[in-house]
């Protein structure tokens, strides 16, 4: 049995996770349910959950004001939210869950088995996301890769290109190393949007600061810095010219 605190300052919210865990998640027991931060902060301390189910949007003190104040995070964390755009890209950052409201009951069972199976944060995905929220507009040149193994903290400018594998993805590196996300493309692609990335086809998302050459096709190819070669769609052809010139 896995122990969870709920954290919401809405009660139906509150009242509408509890029983949507307890339908579709019957490992996790609900051990407390908090209606404010600021009483969070002593449940937490008392009850010391495995999960905290962590609402973004609270009056007086708000999710991440509270992670803030506490020593450490030692439980699984996934945030509950509206969909709030800065939020969202800074947890995206640092690849941590959350759900949108209303909560789908899929979405939580899939957002649950992935807290357990990657564990409690590491202090540098809390830093990443508190350093992420503070300066929403600046980029932060460490992101979380979540992989199979756990989590891999890396720089962005080491990133050459990702490969869509299925729901994974293939990080290659400037140091010839490979990297398996267990994230989508499109995940990936969503962390890096403030970046020099751009997706030039279905399967493929490239660092432009890595391209060393476009060769003419009917969509053409891109050379890497590395030499590898990465294909271009031909309907992200215009896109890509434009960037590359601009």
């Amino acid at each position: 049995m896995i122990t969870a605190t709920i954290v919401d300052d809405e009660p139906y919210s509150c009242e509408a996770l509890a029983t949507l865990l307890e339908r579709y998640c019957p490992e996790v027991k609900v051990m407390d349910i908090c209606y404010s931060a600021s009483s969070a902060l002593q449940s937490i301390k008392d009850h010391k959950p495995q999960i905290l189910f962590l609402d973004i949007e609270m009056p007086h003190m708000n999710g991440f004001e509270l992670l803030e104040k506490l020593p450490e995070v030692d439980f699984k964390l996934i945030f509950t939210t509206s969909y709030d755009q800065y939020a969202l890209k800074a947890i995206h950052f640092s690849a941590l869950e959350y759900l949108l409201k209303p909560i789908d009951s899929e979405e939580l069972r899939r957002a649950v088995q992935k807290a357990i199976s990657i564990g409690n944060p590491l202090p540098q995905q809390i830093e990443i996301l508190l350093q992420k929220l503070s300066h929403p507009t600046i980029a932060v040149n460490k992101i979380a890769i979540p992989t199979m193994e756990g989590l891999q903290m890396i720089f962005v400018e080491n990133i050459i290109s990702c490969t869509a594998e299925g729901n994974y993805t293939v990080l290659l590196l400037k140091n010839g190393k490979k990297i398996i996300a267990s994230r989508t493309l499109k995940d990936i692609e969503e962390m890096l949007e403030d970046y020099s990335f751009a997706r030039v086809h279905h399967s493929f998302l490239v660092n432009l600061n890595e391209v060393e050459k476009y060769v003419r096709g009917e969509g053409g190819y891109l050379l890497m810095s590395d030499g590898t070669t990465v294909d271009v769609s031909r309907s992200r052809k215009e896109m890509l010219l434009k960037k590359l010139q601009g």
